[in-house]
């Protein structure tokens, strides 16, 4: 999913550029302190999500929100509260109020995420992995993890190491259920996992991040 943030102050953005750090399947392609500069910019390129401050020079992000196509969601961010009330009236998915915390943040981004509609197959045998110009077929029950770095991901087996070019979330929608997120860059098999503490799982000597946004719903799945 494609995100803009639009926000005059410069602390703002860099806060909320550095919590959607955090989720994988959201692309951040812009910001901007200027709201105009913003229209101008949607009324040419594909934006699924806005992060739109309300009190600003210009435009107000209200009257932003009423120019913009309506399958657009929009999650307000402000420091004033007395805007909640207008904010529901042009149909925003939320209304998170400064200083705002990862936790709020991740309820708010929770909101937008496009919910499965049937539940994964949790028999798949192996997945194809498009690497330069060959096709590997890796057997799903091999793969310990997997490690996004750039625009490559790297799929860590039993006794081999393939490296292909993807997102997260395409990785995740052809994996089967026992493989879960756990940071914005790594993805788990949970049948792999030997131990894990509060901020890492260990597969053999391989150590894989658990970041503070998915602990919650890694440790649920751990647990069962």
């Amino acid at each position: 999913m494609r995100a803009i943030i639009v926000d005059d102050e410069p602390k703002a953005i860099e806060l909320l550029k550095d919590y959607l750090e955090h989720f994988g399947t959201i692309e951040l392609v812009a910001t901007f302190r200027n709201g105009l500069k913003a229209f101008e910019y949607i009324s040419k390129e594909p934006v699924d999500i806005i992060f739109l401050d309300i009190n600003m020079p210009h435009i107000s992000g209200i009257s932003l929100s009423k120019m913009i196509p309506k399958n657009m969601k929009i999650i307000f961010t402000t420091a004033y509260s007395e805007y909640a009330v207008e904010s529901y009236e042009v149909e925003a998915v939320d209304y998170l109020l400064k200083p705002i915390s990862l936790d709020r943040f991740t309820q708010a981004i929770s909101k937008v995420l496009p919910k499965k509609v049937q539940k994964k197959d949790t028999h798949i045998s192996w997945i194809s992995v498009k690497s330069g110009f060959e096709t590997f077929r890796i057997t799903t029950d091999k793969i310990m993890y997997l490690e996004k770095d750039g625009n490559y991901m790297t799929y860590y087996c039993e006794n081999e190491k393939v490296i292909g070019r993807e997102t997260i979330q395409q990785a995740i929608e052809k994996l089967p259920e026992t493989f879960i997120q756990t940071h914005k860059s790594f993805i788990v098999n949970l049948d792999k996992v030997k131990r894990y503490d509060r901020n890492m799982i260990f597969i053999d000597e391989h150590e894989i991040p658990i970041s503070d946004s998915f602990s919650q719903i890694v440790f649920k799945q751990l647990e069962k």
